[in-house]
């Protein structure tokens, strides 16, 4: 596979089979997809298609069955657990509908948490990284606080702020505004456009058809495998 400077991401037939005793499932069923750096792409399709397997899977938290993903220029199908979580804690960057916030912990240290696996950071350059997360979100004066003291939207904000501390080349973002309400939902959005506009490449599985269009480009997935793309000429 040639490696394009401007390419995050490439699949080639990449398969994902959950196997039981009695059944074989196909959750991935060979999918071919190219990801340039800086594109926001928001995933969309009916329970049980295989968003969130594909989602895990470009997170490096699943193992593909059979085919290739490049990430990075680095072909993950082909390294060790070590490296993937590696490659996982510096490229990529995860928010979940669920927060995932740890409660005995306040705002920075839930931050911090990507910046202490890695090897030779200093605690000053740990802290002057989530402070500048921080106030990306619009939370600095929140750092002291613990999760029970925001509301579902603040949480969220902190979640992403986690997410980019380490500055990832990918975020990946599992139905961010399920969990929240319309106002909070508008405002996390907003907050992913304007970090996709900074840069950051963008991958989002929403339920959400107005927030779908807010992508560049949607994926609708079935039974699998990818059955629609479709770019938005809205978008910047």
């Amino acid at each position: 596979m040639s490696e394009d400077s401007e390419t995050l991401i490439q699949l080639r037939k990449l398969g994902r089979v959950f196997l039981t005793d009695r059944l074989e499932t196909h959750a991935l069923g060979g999918i071919d997809l190219d990801i340039q750096r800086g594109e926001y792409v928001a995933v969309e399709g009916p329970s049980g298609c295989g968003k969130s397997t594909l989602m895990a899977v470009l997170g490096l938290l699943d193992q593909a069955s059979s085919g290739e993903y490049v990430l990075a220029g680095v072909p993950t199908t082909e390294i060790d657990a070590e490296e993937q979580a590696r490659l996982r804690n510096q490229e990529i960057g995860f928010v979940f509908q669920g927060f995932n916030l740890i409660v005995e912990m306040s705002v920075r240290e839930n931050v911090e948490l990507p910046l202490i696996y890695r090897n030779g950071l200093s605690a000053t350059a740990r802290k002057n990284a989530v402070d500048s997360a921080l106030e990306q979100v619009g939370l600095s004066s929140r750092a002291d606080h613990q999760p029970h003291q925001l509301s579902g939207g603040q949480q969220q904000r902190v979640a992403i702020a986690r997410a980019l501390v380490g500055e990832p080349s990918l975020l990946l973002a599992d139905e961010p505004t399920g969990n929240l309400d319309s106002k909070s939902a508008q405002q996390v959005m907003a907050l992913l456009g304007e970090l996709n506009a900074a840069g950051s490449t963008l991958i989002m599985v929403t339920h959400n058809p107005d927030f779908a269009q807010q992508a560049q480009r949607q994926l609708s997935m079935k039974d699998g495998i990818i059955v629609d793309h479709e770019r938005f000429s809205s978008a910047t």
